[in-house]
């Protein structure tokens, strides 16, 4: 098993940390990265009565595009996952959910990146007034479940976490009766 023998800080911003890590196993391997720590991710399926899902666009410089996603956003010092999907659907959408189901948890890009995001469903949903942070102009949509699938086979969602989250919703879908 491998040993976490150092890791010293590079950069530290207000969203995450970068450090370099080495580590050992008993063999001798040893592996040295730059890594990318983060405290990890809500992500939020919010999905309507009529099985439409909520979706936002907004642009992200590092793609240099908008992007159609599901809401999601990091974790705040002392909060839950939970509290963090209850808090981003809030403030990108205006939507609080009264029914929460927990889909999933993955790493994104466990090659550089120290983040876990987890993937709830949110449900029986109230619309209210959008909080968005200063830096996000954020457009909400909703799709038919069934076009949220085309638009991923067309390549015209490209972000992760909105087609794991579309893919672990739609297995959900085929264990419970409607």
């Amino acid at each position: 098993m491998m040993k976490l023998i150092s890791s010293n800080e590079l950069l530290s911003t207000e969203i995450f940390r970068v450090t370099m890590d080495h580590a050992l196993d008993p063999d001798g391997f040893e592996i040295k990265r730059a890594i990318v720590q983060h405290s990890g991710s809500a992500v939020i399926m919010p999905v309507d009565h009529r099985s439409r899902v909520l979706l936002v666009r907004q642009y992200r410089l590092p793609v240099r595009e908008s992007l159609w996603e599901l809401p999601a956003g990091r974790l705040d010092p002392g909060e839950t996952v939970l509290q963090a999907a209850r808090r981003e659907l809030r403030e990108e959408t205006g939507f609080v959910a009264r029914k929460w189901t927990r889909l999933g948890m993955f790493v994104p890009s466990p090659g550089f990146l120290a983040e876990k995001m987890t993937i709830y469903l949110a449900t029986d949903l109230k619309e209210g007034e959008a909080e968005p942070m200063e830096d996000e102009r954020i457009e909400k949509k909703w799709f038919p479940f069934n076009e949220l699938g085309r638009l991923i086979a067309k390549n015209r969602i490209i972000d992760g976490k909105t087609m794991l989250g579309f893919f672990l919703y739609r297995e959900l879908r085929k264990r419970k009766p409607r």
